[in-house]
């Protein structure tokens, strides 16, 4: 695996380093010593799956609160997204500030979302499948976001948002602690 860093200390995108022969090829998409070596959070403990039908559709900005507070790890499976995170952390020399890669299915890359973020994507094609893993199972008490197109944030979409949740788009506005 490849790790790229961003300018959001402890975010990655993470490139699979794919070993080609007759057959194809075969690469690594995660290795708990790779992480820990690396100073990220090695244990997952829950796997969920996302499939969007349309274009446009966009499924955030999510996190957990403290103590469930959780890192992701996010791959697109099919499809494309434009996949958004922002660093709550307040403590942080980047704190809302946002980082956004796109993944798609024939890059195979991913996203290493860190605690203390917020997460979220646009689909960027219809029928897109995103494959998650977390080191905090889900709490839905601890479930917070924070709002989509909030100007504290300033996220700048490459497409129209046509499809979104009632929850998604009715947080408040962020609030700094």
């Amino acid at each position: 695996m490849i790790f790229v860093g961003s300018k959001l200390h402890g975010a990655f995108e993470i490139l699979v380093d794919p070993k080609f022969d007759e057959r194809g090829f075969f690469a690594r998409s995660w290795c708990q010593k790779e992480f820990a070596e690396k100073g990220l959070n090695p244990n997952l403990v829950q796997c969920n799956i996302s499939v969007s039908s349309r274009k446009g559709t966009l499924r955030g900005m999510h996190y957990q609160a403290p103590p469930f507070a959780e890192t992701k790890l996010v791959r697109c499976t099919r499809g494309s997204i434009f996949d958004v995170m922002i660093d709550l952390r307040s403590d942080s020399s980047t704190f809302k500030d946002w980082v956004a890669v796109v993944l798609t299915s024939e890059k195979r890359n991913m996203l290493y979302v860190p605690e203390g973020f917020a997460h979220g994507f646009l689909t960027l094609e219809d029928d897109v499948e995103v494959f998650y893993q977390m080191s905090e199972f889900y709490h839905a008490e601890a479930a917070r976001g924070v709002r989509w197109n909030d100007p504290s944030f300033g996220i700048v979409w490459p497409e129209n948002v046509e499809v979104i949740s009632a929850r998604d788009r009715s947080y408040a506005d962020f609030v700094s602690p």
